[in-house]
C-alpha cells in the first residue's frame, strides 16, 4: 500500500477515534486550524474548476469534512463541559466576535447560522435534488443524441464510447450530490443542537461541578459555545458555499473568475446606462454625489475599454477566419477532400425530410441505427456509418441509396399514406395508388389512414413509409455486404478476436494467411448471405486447411463445410424435409469436366451451348417453385458446389447453392426438380 493511501486511512480512523477518546488542547488547536484550512481550500478548487467531473471526489469528501467537524465538536464540547477550556482557538473566536457583549455574539452566531441553514444549504439541496433528477431524465436523450451523431459520421466510436461515459458519470455524480447535501443540512442541525447543549450544560456543570458563580458559569461558558459554534460553523459555511457553486455551475467554459468576466462584461454599452443610473441616484436622492459620483466614472471608464477590446478581437477573428479559408483554398489537401467516398449514402427528397427530423416525429435515425445491429447480430458484419442527406435534384418523395458513391437501389414514398401488400387475393374494396414494393419488387398499393385499418381486416400487409425505407436499406445492406468489408475492416474484426482468442489469430495471421485472403474468404461468405459472425470457426477451419490450400474459392468451400449446422438452421424448417432442386450424375460430370486450372486458381470453361442448356432446365425448375410459393434451392455435391455458384452468378445470383456436406446429416432432403442435361 501507498504512503499517500495508508496516511488516508490513519487519518479517518484517527477521526473516529476523536470521537471517544480526549485530545489535549494544543492537538485540538492544530485540528481546528487544519478543519478551516481544508474549507478553504475546497472553497477554492469548486470556483475554479471547469466541469463538477473534474471534482467527482467532491460527494465523498463532504462526508469526510462533516464526520471531521463533528468529530471537533464532540472533543471541544468534552473539554468545554470538563475543563471549562478548549483551547486558544475557541477562546479567540468567542472573544474575538463577542467583544465583550454577549447579546453581539450571540446575534452574529444566529445570524451566520440561519444563512447557512435556511439560505445557502437550502438552496444547495434543492439544486441538487433537481439537477440529479434531470440528469438523470435526460439520460436517455444524450444517448439517442450520441448514437444519431455516430450514424451521421459526426464522431467516432471512440468519441461516442468517451461522451456515454461521461454522461454516465455525470449522473452517478449528481445523484451522489443530491445524498451528499443531506449531510451538509443534518451537520448544521447538529452544530445548533451543541451550541446548546454546551450552554445549558456548561452552565449546569460550572456551578455544580466547577463551583463557579452565576455571573462566571454564564460568561465562561457563554463565550466557549460562541467559540465553538463559530469556529466550527465558518468552515461548514465555506463548505456549503462551495456545494452550492459546484451544483450550479452549469454550460461552464472555464473557472468561475472566467465566467463571471467574461458573461458579466459581455456587453460593455450596458455598463453607460448602469453609470448613468448610479449618477443619477446622486443628483436626484439625498445621497451625496461625490459618493456616486466615483463608481460612475469607472463604469464609464470600463465600459468605453471593453468595447474597445471587443472590437479587436472580433477584427482578429474575422482576419483569422479568412487567412483560413484562403489556406484552405491554396492547400493541397483541399482538393485530396473530395476525394473521400463515403461506404452508403442515403439521399432523399425535400418532401421526405419529416422522416429524418426528429422535430417533427421522424425516427429514421433511430431506425438505422437499429439495422446496423441488425446487421451485426445477423450477418456478424460491422456496417459503416450511413450518411444521410437530403438532395434537392431527387424528386420531393425519391430517395436512393449509394455504395461507395454509386446509386445501387431508389424508391420513392407517400408521406401520410400505408404501403399495403396483398396476401395474393386481390379486394376489389381496397384502393389506392398503385406501386410496387422497393425492397423485393412486389405488387403493392399505397392507401390513406381511412382505408388502412379496412385493409389490415381483409389480410394485407401494411407498413408505414420508414418502415418501407428500413426494410429497402436493409436488403441492400445485406445484397452488398461482401463490397463492404475491406482490409481495414476485416483487421478490425482479426482485432476483436484476437482479444479473447490470441492464439488463434497469431497462428493464422500472417504466418499462414494475409489479412487481404482472409477478407476475400469473408467477402465470398458475404456473397453468398452466409454470417461470418462465428469468426472463431471461421478462423479455425482457415488456419487448419490455408496451410495446404490458398485460393480463396476453395478456402471458403472449406468454411461452408465447418459451418454446416448454421447453414442447415439458416434454409432448413425445424420438423420439415430441405425441399431443392438437385442436378443430375450426368450434369455434374459435365461441369466437373469442365473445369479448369490456373496459377490463380481453378474456374469453370464451359462451351456456351452447354451452359446455356443447364442454365433453361435450372431456370425452368426455380421458376416453378417460385409460382408455387416455395424457396428454390440448389443442392450439388461438394465438389461442383462453387462451379455452379459461377454459372449462376449473373441471372440467378440470389438462388442459394448448397453442397451435401453443408448440411447436418440429420435433416431430411426432398428433392423437388432434378436438372437434366
Amino acid at each position: 500500500m501507498k504512503i499517500k493511501d495508508l496516511s488516508i486511512l490513519i487519518g479517518i480512523i484517527g477521526v473516529v477515534l476523536m470521537m471517544v477518546v480526549p485530545i489535549p488542547t494544543w492537538l485540538l488547536d492544530l485540528l481546528l486550524v487544519l478543519n478551516i484550512s481544508i474549507a478553504l481550500m475546497i472553497l477554492l478548487i469548486s470556483m475554479n474548476t471547469q466541469d463538477a467531473l473534474n471534482f467527482s471526489i467532491f460527494p465523498t469528501l463532504l462526508l469526510i469534512t462533516t464526520i471531521f467537524r463533528l468529530s471537533l465538536n464532540i472533543s471541544t464540547t468534552r473539554l468545554i463541559l470538563r475543563d471549562a477550556n478548549a483551547g486558544h482557538v475557541v477562546a479567540t473566536f468567542g472573544n474575538f466576535v463577542a467583544g465583550g457583549q454577549l447579546a453581539i455574539g450571540f446575534v452574529v452566531f444566529l445570524i451566520l447560522v440561519i444563512v447557512q441553514f435556511i439560505v445557502i444549504t437550502k438552496g444547495s439541496e434543492r439544486v441538487a435534488e433537481v439537477a440529479a433528477r434531470f440528469t438523470l431524465d435526460a439520460m436517455p436523450g444524450k444517448q439517442m443524441s450520441i448514437d444519431a451523431d455516430l450514424n451521421a459520421g459526426l464522431i467516432n466510436e471512440t468519441q461516442a464510447r468517451e461522451r456515454r461515459e461521461k454522461i454516465q458519470k455525470e449522473a452517478d455524480f449528481y445523484g451522489a450530490m443530491d445524498g451528499a447535501s443531506k449531510f451538509v443540512k443534518g451537520d448544521a442541525i447538529a452544530s445548533i443542537i451543541i451550541v446548546l447543549i454546551n450552554l445549558i450544560g456548561g452552565f449546569i456543570i460550572g456551578m455544580a461541578v466547577h463551583g463557579m458563580s452565576i455571573t462566571d458559569a454564564l460568561s465562561t461558558f457563554s463565550v466557549l459555545s460562541i467559540g465553538d459554534g463559530l469556529v466550527t460553523q465558518i468552515p461548514a459555511l465555506l463548505i456549503s458555499t462551495a456545494t452550492g457553486i459546484i451544483v450550479t455551475r452549469a454550460a461552464s467554459e472555464g473557472n468561475l473568475a472566467h465566467d463571471m468576466s467574461s458573461q458579466l462584461f459581455r456587453y460593455p454599452r450596458l455598463l453607460y446606462i448602469v453609470a448613468g443610473t448610479v449618477a443619477l441616484l446622486g443628483l436626484a436622492t439625498p445621497i451625496p454625489f461625490i459618493t456616486t459620483m466615483p463608481y460612475a466614472i469607472i463604469l464609464v471608464i470600463a465600459g468605453y475599454r471593453l468595447q474597445k477590446n471587443l472590437d479587436r478581437q472580433k477584427q482578429k477573428e474575422d482576419l483569422l477566419v479568412e487567412e483560413k479559408e484562403f489556406e484552405e483554398v491554396r492547400s493541397p489537401e483541399s482538393v485530396i477532400s473530395l476525394l473521400q467516398v463515403d461506404p452508403i449514402e442515403f439521399e432523399f427528397g425535400y418532401g421526405l425530410i419529416p422522416l429524418a427530423d426528429t422535430q417533427q416525429g421522424g425516427d429514421l435515425l433511430d431506425r438505422i441505427i437499429m439495422i446496423r445491429r441488425q446487421c451485426a447480430l445477423e450477418m456478424g458484419l460491422i456496417v459503416p456509418v450511413i450518411r444521410i442527406r437530403d438532395n434537392i435534384q431527387l424528386k420531393p418523395n425519391e430517395y436512393v441509396i449509394k455504395m461507395k458513391g454509386n446509386m445501387v437501389a431508389r424508391g420513392e414514398l407517400l408521406i401520410n399514406h400505408y404501403l399495403a401488400m396483398s396476401p395474393g387475393f386481390e379486394d376489389d374494396s381496397i384502393t389506392g395508388i398503385e406501386t410496387q414494393e422497393p425492397a423485393f419488387g412486389l405488387p403493392a398499393l399505397w392507401i390513406d389512414e381511412s382505408t388502412k385499418e379496412r385493409a389490415e381486416l381483409a389480410g394485407y400487409t401494411v407498413v408505414d413509409p420508414p418502415s418501407v425505407v428500413a426494410t429497402h436499406l436493409t436488403e441492400v445492406i445485406k445484397k452488398y455486404a461482401h463490397e463492404l468489408i475491406g482490409r481495414q475492416e476485416t483487421k478490425a474484426l482479426v482485432e476483436s478476436v484476437k482479444d479473447t482468442y490470441p492464439a488463434l489469430v497469431d497462428e493464422l495471421i500472417p504466418s499462414i494467411l494475409s489479412i487481404g485472403e482472409v477478407q476475400k474468404v469473408l467477402s465470398k461468405l458475404l456473397k453468398e448471405k452466409i454470417s461470418i459472425r462465428d469468426l472463431v470457426t471461421i478462423f479455425e477451419t482457415l488456419a487448419d486447411y490455408g496451410k495446404f490450400a490458398k485460393d480463396p474459392e476453395v478456402l471458403t468451400e472449406y468454411v461452408r463445410q465447418s459451418l454446416s449446422r448454421q447453414i442447415t438452421q439458416q434454409y432448413a424448417q425445424p420438423s420439415e424435409p430441405l425441399k431443392v432442386i438437385t442436378i443430375s450424375p450426368a450434369v455434374e460430370k459435365k461441369i466437373a469436366e469442365s473445369v479448369q486450372q490456373s496459377d490463380q486458381g481453378s474456374y469453370l470453361a464451359m462451351d456456351p451451348a452447354s451452359s446455356q442448356s443447364i442454365y433453361q432446365r435450372l431456370t425452368e425448375q426455380v421458376n416453378r417453385l417460385v409460382q408455387s410459393g416455395q424457396q428454390p434451392i440448389i443442392l450439388t455435391s461438394p465438389t461442383i458446389r462453387m462451379y455452379m455458384r459461377q454459372l449462376l452468378e449473373r441471372s440467378l445470383q440470389d438462388i442459394p447453392v448448397l453442397s451435401y456436406s453443408e448440411l447436418e446429416p440429420n435433416i431430411e432432403v426432398q428433392s423437388v426438380g432434378v436438372v437434366n442435361a
